[in-house]
């Protein structure tokens, strides 16, 4: 991922993570924009305060819409924070999927062993000219492009595997 990242890209993550050792530590040196996501109205503040820095700083935010890791082989709803935020600093939504590694990742353990992925940077989503109430046609029209992107990389034997032909395997 970090290949594909424009310069000045902050990514935003959950405020957990700030107290995971060494990689929280590493994450807020990064200068990691941290969301209590317990705390909605903190996390609105925060959001609101992030747009302004979008603008004034040019400075681009790196979210994970999900909100948290997914392991069944498809993608969960998304959460509209970062819609939102886009909508309200007017600035286009430039959505990157990355095929499974389902393949190469055991949750249990925790633990990667080798395998390959692909990465698909899509085509930018303009939110110029949009209102809050349009955030949730946005997100799901979002979602839908990821997630046929999702699934046509992560089952052409190229990058994630073929678990989503499998019965069962989801998707």
């Amino acid at each position: 991922m970090m290949e594909v990242l424009p310069g000045r890209c902050v990514p935003i993550a959950k405020r957990e993570l700030l107290w995971a050792g060494s990689a929280g530590l590493a994450c807020w040196l990064a200068g990691v924009i941290f969301i209590d996501r317990k705390r909605t109205g903190d996390a609105i503040s925060v959001m609101s305060e992030v747009a302004q820095t979008l603008l004034t700083q040019d400075v681009r935010v790196w979210v994970f819409p999900e909100g948290t890791r997914n392991h069944n082989g498809s993608m969960l709803p998304f959460k509209r924070g970062a819609f939102h935020l886009a909508v309200q600093a007017q600035v286009p939504i430039v959505p990157i999927v990355m095929s499974s590694y389902q393949d190469f990742y055991c949750k249990k353990e925790r633990r990667f062993t080798s395998g390959q992925c692909q990465v698909r940077v899509l085509p930018p989503v303009p939110t110029e000219g949009l209102t809050p109430d349009d955030v949730p046609a946005l997100a799901d029209r979002v979602r839908h492009s990821m997630l046929t992107v999702f699934r046509e990389i992560s089952t052409d034997g190229r990058g994630g595997g073929d678990y989503l032909k499998k019965p069962g395997g989801g998707g």
